[in-house]
């Protein structure tokens, strides 16, 4: 594989995620968000409209994640999204869905939200609350979930996995199925943020990452239902790896985990904005490429050497080394940054060993 050079990228993100607001009703465990509020300087109307006008002129075709905190609160958060709808910038909301009401999901759909995602962390509230820091969230965000779509806005449910919720695996994919969702997307801990407080018995050791995508890739492939995994490149393998195992037995061999260009999407696939303007390569990564109010995003685009080297796999290191699949997996990069210190390190929780590590 030819490296990417390092200036000049032609295509611009696919997701650019932007941090709309630091403010958020619940205290998650493993929230990668710096403030517990508002956090100082956010981004005012004005620039926030003008992210939107970079997105739109730039004709990338990105879509534009609300995230947060928790977006709901942003107090512009529909002048935003009314100037999106106009600059035709489509838009997805990324939110706990607690303070989700029928009122408020019938105006989300009318100011053109495109999909919204909603987190359950747990097929039950004594599982989810405990992630999310409070009693009743979880049915709550079911509530949520059920007035987003009776306006017509398709919800995705997002679902991160530790030792204390990896028993849930298959509940959840019934579960989410049951409610109507259109996708499971699964995330995997990185360790940033408020990540970096919980105890590190919890994450998930390299064998029990393989056994929990392995199960979704069949949940998948019997279902056809979207399962994409996130913050976990190694799906990309497993699912390669599955399909040619349901070949060889005779059976259709496209269905299992979504696809994906590449495992790992930071520096190219995706790019954040956070509350205050500066651009990372992903939510996890905190490694800051620009600023908004110095740069525009395009520009920081072509121009960042540290984008450009995340899309180069010749970079990566130990057990990623010559890794056969490295190219479509590349490990997850802030994981190995937040495990290792090494952007270039290898994936943590993948048990597979590189041609050059032997």
């Amino acid at each position: 594989m030819h490296p990417l050079p390092l200036h000049g990228q032609s295509h611009g993100p696919r997701l650019v995620f932007w941090e709309t607001t630091g403010a958020c009703n619940l205290r998650c465990v493993h929230c990668r968000r710096e403030w517990d509020s508002e956090a100082p300087h956010e981004l005012s109307t004005e620039e926030a409209l003008h992210l939107v006008d970079q997105i739109a002129d730039a004709r990338w075709g990105s879509i534009l994640v609300l995230s947060g905190g928790e977006p709901i609160m942003r107090r512009d958060l529909f002048t935003v999204l009314e100037h999106a709808q106009r600059r035709t910038v489509t838009v997805a909301l990324a939110t706990n869905g607690t303070l989700i009401t029928e009122p408020l999901a019938q105006r989300l759909a009318a100011a053109g939200v495109a999909r919204a995602s909603i987190s359950l962390d747990g097929a039950d509230g004594a599982t989810h609350d405990a992630f999310r820091g409070e009693k009743g969230s979880f049915e709550r965000a079911l509530q949520g979930i059920g007035f987003l779509q009776r306006a017509g806005i398709p919800v995705q449910v997002n679902a991160t996995f530790t030792k204390r919720n990896q028993q849930d695996a298959a509940r959840m994919v019934d579960q989410v199925r049951a409610i109507g969702a259109v996708a499971l997307h699964v995330f995997l801990l990185v360790p940033v943020g408020c990540g970096l407080d919980l105890p590190e018995d919890i994450r998930l050791e390299p064998k029990e990452v393989e056994q929990l995508l392995t199960l979704f890739d069949d949940e998948a492939h019997r279902h056809n239902f979207e399962i994409r995994a996130t913050c976990a490149p190694q799906a990309q393998r497993i699912r390669v790896q599955r399909a040619k195992a349901r070949e060889r037995d005779g059976q259709e061999a496209g269905i299992g985990l979504a696809a994906s260009s590449k495992g790992c999407l930071a520096g190219g696939g995706i790019v954040f904005v956070d509350a205050i303007g500066r651009v990372f390569p992903c939510g996890y990564l905190p490694l800051e490429v620009g600023d908004l109010r110095t740069m525009p995003l395009a520009d920081i685009m072509k121009q960042s050497e540290l984008l450009a080297s995340l899309r180069d796999t010749s970079l990566l290191k130990g057990r990623c080394d010559g890794c056969a699949y490295a190219s479509s997996c590349g490990g997850c990069r802030a994981r190995a940054f937040g495990t290792t210190g090494d952007l270039f390190g290898e994936e943590p929780t993948c048990p597979m060993v590189g041609p050059k590590t032997h």
